[in-house]
């Protein structure tokens, strides 16, 4: 089969490999497509220390089954799945036992861990698969899997409640696009900070009831923040602008450093905190919410050979929402 192989840092290459052998846990899935995400692209940088070399990055998962392992229940062949990035975890440390799996002292990740979804095909313990609804045969929805599933986490963090609260959204590429059309769902008001005119023009439009400057003051204070860009300096800005007892909260797996900054912006309860990685019960969440919800997935669909193409964009932040890879 085709697959792109990380081979060490920053040399991704298109080659011919084996197909993978399942085991009796195992489901082995025809890949027709894998969202693209700012944690490969981290990934394949460098800038999280790949923990297997050779490695398939990939980790935004929809396809079909094309055989399973003896020891598998609730899949048949030929049913639409969806893998994620959590991939496997331990079931037996503190953080498993007390519903935090996310936080699983011994997990194991799609496309860092074991091989992605980067290829033609993938294997992945039937656990760690999700039953997909029909509408996710259209490949553009692939990034609910790993933007959507972190941002409803990131979103469930902030604790936002009531109706007209405001979030303010930093960043504004994959996920954030995903997170914007779910506060609206649940009568949020937005406010979206990006440095990209054409990322504003996007949120806008997709119902943001105002898009500014990173480092611009908003209209009113905010009532929680996530931010999604990998910069330190936006966690300090979204401080200045949120009310007292509110809550900061990073949605990334990779950020550079935090500057300095005065107590008095982190004084009266504020707080800044994180998410990590997402449960099964976050997957199976965002699915349902997509059932109701009709996301409005802007995607740019690359061709398997473009992957080096699409890196490139994501990278300068020329993606327009969500960037899949069409494999089929």
């Amino acid at each position: 089969m085709r697959a792109w192989v990380l081979e060490k840092v920053n040399h991704l290459f298109l080659k011919e490999v084996e197909e993978p052998k399942i085991n009796d846990e195992e489901i082995k899935i025809k890949v027709e497509g894998c969202g693209i995400c700012h944690t490969d692209l981290h990934i394949i940088k460098g800038e999280l220390e790949p923990k297997k070399l050779p490695v398939i990055p990939g980790h935004q998962i929809i396809g079909r089954i094309t055989e399973k392992g003896k020891n598998v229940f609730g899949f048949e062949v030929s049913e639409l799945v969806g893998v994620p990035w959590l991939n496997e975890v331990c079931f037996k440390c503190p953080y498993c036992k007390n519903g935090f799996e996310n936080l699983c002292e011994n997990p194991k990740f799609t496309g860092f861990d074991i091989d992605g979804g980067f290829a033609e095909y993938h294997k992945t313990n039937y656990k760690f698969a999700y039953k997909l609804p029909k509408f996710f045969e259209n490949i553009k929805y692939a990034p609910l899997l790993c933007g959507g599933v972190v941002g409803w986490r990131a979103l469930k963090q902030t604790n936002l409640k009531e109706k007209n609260s405001i979030l303010g959204l930093y960043g504004f590429g994959s996920s954030a696009h995903i997170v914007l059309q779910i506060a609206n769902y649940f009568g949020f008001n937005v406010f979206v900070f990006s440095r990209s005119e054409e990322h504003k023009e996007l949120a806008l439009k997709l119902g943001a009831k105002w898009a500014g400057n990173s480092n611009e003051k908003p209209p009113e204070l905010l009532d929680g923040a996530i931010v999604f860009a990998p910069k330190g300096f936006l966690m300090v800005e979204a401080l200045k602008n949120i009310k007292k007892g509110k809550r900061v909260v990073s949605a990334g797996i990779y950020m550079d450093d935090i500057p300095s900054f005065h107590y008095n912006l982190l004084w009266e309860e504020r707080v800044l905190t994180s998410v990590a990685n997402s449960t099964r019960e976050d997957v199976k969440e965002i699915i349902e919410i997509s059932k109701k919800l009709k996301f409005n997935i802007e995607a740019e669909v690359y061709n398997f050979e473009e992957l080096d193409l699409a890196l490139k964009k994501l990278e300068e932040g020329k993606v327009q929402g969500s960037a899949i890879l069409k494999i089929k």
